[in-house]
């Protein structure tokens, strides 16, 4: 649904700004790859706050706790 969204919305910018449009276009792959470096930060932050959490609750699942769903 939010490719399709996308697409549309692209077409509506196409009608009323085509010059937007074709840089927005031509640019989009330029935004990604400068968007990676920090989709694999924020990948590495989230499995370094994984570990920290895991060995925190480590002694309370040593114990047997456990949390209602």
């Amino acid at each position: 649904m939010r490719a399709l969204l996308t697409v549309v919305g692209w077409f509506i910018l196409l009608l009323l700004c085509w010059p937007l449009a074709l840089l927005a276009l031509v640019l989009w792959p330029l935004v990604w790859v400068l968007s990676l470096p920090f989709r694999l930060i924020g990948m590495t932050f989230e499995a370094l706050f994984a570990l920290l959490r895991a060995v925190l609750f480590l002694p309370a699942r040593i114990l047997g706790y456990r949390a209602n769903a």
